[in-house]
């Protein structure tokens, strides 16, 4: 795991890949808890028996779920340990170029984008590339974007 304690580190880090995370599986159960938690209870995530006969063959993990793993992966992957606050500021780009299927180990890779000073603070931009075992195409490639505050 790497450990930025400085603007400067994470600067001097630019376009260096970290990584990969471990693999996880990302199971039923998951799925379900997730579709309870935001309302989306589509059937090509929650309904096993009718998904066998979708062109998956089987349930798919929801896009949204994916990229909520990054949190998960990003605690393995590095720690922001600079002074002061760290904001969620949102995302810049999201993209899900394959579907999951449901019982599927992932894993991510991350990449320190761009490091820029605002009126705010500093502004952190990370692009993660979520990998689907033998997948040939990621599952999910996203850059996240924080506020550092001093």
């Amino acid at each position: 795991m790497r450990s930025f304690t400085s603007v400067e580190e994470l600067e001097n880090a630019t376009g260096e890949e970290i990584g990969p995370s471990d693999w996880i599986t990302v199971d039923q159960e998951r799925v379900n808890a997730f579709a309870d938690a935001t309302g989306d209870h589509q059937w090509i995530h929650v309904d096993v028996e009718r998904a066998k006969d979708s062109p998956f063959g089987g349930t798919i993990v929801h896009g949204y779920l994916t990229l909520s793993l990054l949190p998960l992966f990003t605690s393995e992957l590095f720690t922001l340990d600079t002074p002061g606050a760290k904001l969620n500021y949102g995302t810049n780009k999201v993209r899900f170029p394959a579907p999951l299927p449901v019982g599927s180990k992932v894993r991510a890779t991350a990449t320190i984008a761009e490091v820029s000073e605002t009126k705010a603070g500093t502004q952190l931009v990370t692009r993660y590339t979520i990998e689907t075992e033998g997948s040939d195409k990621p599952a999910c490639v996203a850059e996240t974007v924080v506020l550092l505050l001093s």
